[in-house]
């Protein structure tokens, strides 16, 4: 049987700046290969690295629009039960500033996302052992019954995996509980599932950072399983702390393999999706990863950020250990070096535009690569379109977990616009599966309607706060 999807090509004994191998990947004819990637990583002058990107980012999504989205991130509860070290969010039940939002609330947040033109929101929390099953059903099934036409962008990998445990998901295999999960929660009214805890894959690092949340090989199949069940979803990676370079590329490489599996490359894929198709019935598409988005590590207010940097102690000499740590397959020794886990090495905005550019080459089975103006600013944001980003994200009412740590990056619409029309491109509103809602070409557009750009500064913003504490509706006791 002839496969819908083949992979581009690689040609792993050319160098990763050979001229003509990058022609042929902007074009969608070739693929880097993670050694490859790594070189040009290292190796290529930032503007010249740049210029590939856009190439291969005008291929893909044309010379003419970049997109955005208006939705909310709305932040459900912070308690959790993972201990992740670069996170300032999560608190336990008991604390004074705990809180799980009651469903009126929540509502209430749609309702003002909606009043603005709003199509979706991005609903993720802690991993909170006190909210049963029957909580989640029936917050889904509240949203869609007064807001049917918003699409939910929910949860997370690792809440899945907590959900799994929480609920006592029948099934053999992670694939089939996490399945089963996310069956129930789609049919109460969940649209997709979002790429958020992703993090770095690599085992040294993760065991590191992310204490008490999910591996790789978990995170990886919970996104399978949301694919079979024909979701779209979207992949992530924070860097820019204690990883090495590879590491980076490795993550990457893991999202590049799991959606050829999705897209129908594997065999063992295709045998896995027809498996899964039948409890659904003939004919359910497979989704796939529409989006990658990484961002660097915001260190204030975090257990992780009071790591001291590389370089700032009297014997930080030779490689970061990161790097040393770091290989392509993700498997490093963690003893290897004594540093390791100890210092940070932060990212700047060369560094992220970097990362960003070679996403976008190396990751030619994604769609969409999008701009992390929310914790680089709005002019790197903006920048990043220069750099293979199709998108700016969202119109930011609300964020809770970033902000914590201490960045607090905010837009409306006009500004995000306008942000978009001076890089050289027609903003474009779109929707959670980048199909194009509205182009502002007009006078009428938000931005060149605009009269008094003082009316729209960096102040509407919320961000959840509690100051006393918060019951939950259903406590811990109770699970």
């Amino acid at each position: 049987m002839d496969h819908p999807y083949r992979p581009p090509t690689t040609h792993a004994a050319l160098s990763g700046l050979d001229t003509g191998l990058l022609s042929a990947v902007a074009a969608g004819q070739a693929r880097l290969t993670p050694a490859q990637a790594l070189e040009v990583f290292h190796r290529m002058p930032t503007a010249e690295l740049g210029r590939w990107a856009d190439a291969r980012c005008r291929q893909v999504h044309g010379e003419v629009l970049r997109t955005y989205v208006i939705d909310r991130n709305i932040n459900y509860t912070n308690v959790c039960t993972a201990r992740c070290t670069f996170c300032a969010f999560r608190r336990d039940a008991v604390d004074h500033d705990a809180y799980t939002l009651e469903t009126e609330e929540l509502l209430a947040k749609i309702g003002e996302l909606v009043a603005i033109g709003g199509t979706q929101i991005l609903m993720q929390g802690g991993m909170n052992p006190g909210l049963p099953l029957d909580w989640y059903l029936e917050l889904l099934a509240a949203i869609k019954s007064r807001y049917p036409r918003v699409h939910v962008h929910a949860f997370s990998p690792p809440e899945l995996i907590e959900f799994v445990g929480f609920f006592g998901a029948p099934g053999a295999t992670l694939f089939e509980k996490a399945r089963w999960v996310l069956g129930k929660l789609k049919a109460a009214g969940m649209d997709s599932l979002p790429g958020g805890g992703g993090e770095i894959f690599a085992g040294p690092v993760r065991r590191k950072i992310g204490l008490g949340k999910c591996d790789q090989e978990a995170w990886l199949t919970t996104m399978y399983a949301a694919h079979s069940l024909g979701m779209f979803t979207s992949a992530s990676m924070m860097f820019g702390h204690i990883e090495g370079y590879a590491d980076r590329i490795h993550h990457m490489g893991c999202v590049r393999g799991w959606q050829d599996k999705a897209l129908g490359w594997s065999e063992a894929g295709r045998h896995e999706g027809t498996e899964a198709r039948r409890d659904e019935g003939e004919g359910v598409p497979f989704g796939h990863y529409k989006a990658f988005i990484s961002w660097p590590f915001q260190r204030d207010n975090t257990p992780l950020g009071r790591v001291k940097d590389w370089g700032s102690q009297a014997g930080d000499t030779g490689e970061f250990p990161g790097d040393v740590v770091a290989n392509l397959t993700g498997d490093g020794d963690a003893k290897s070096h004594a540093e390791f886990g100890r210092r940070l090495r932060t990212s700047g905005t060369v560094d992220y535009l970097r990362t960003q550019a070679v996403s976008r080459l190396f990751l030619d089975n994604v769609y969409s690569i999008g701009a992390s103006w929310v914790t680089m600013g709005p002019h790197v944001g903006q920048t990043a379109l220069a750099f293979g980003a199709n998108d700016m994200g969202s119109v930011m009412m609300e964020e809770n977990v970033v902000s914590a740590a201490g960045t607090t990056y905010c837009l409306d619409e006009p500004v995000l616009c306008r942000l978009i029309r001076e890089a050289g491109f027609l903003p474009a509103q779109r929707n959670n599966t980048y199909d194009i809602l509205r182009v502002h070409e007009g006078s009428e557009s938000p931005d060149l309607a605009v009269r008094d750009w003082s009316e729209h500064r960096l102040k509407r913003l919320h961000v959840e706060r509690r100051e006393s504490a918060a019951p939950l509706t259903i406590g811990a006791s109770d699970r």
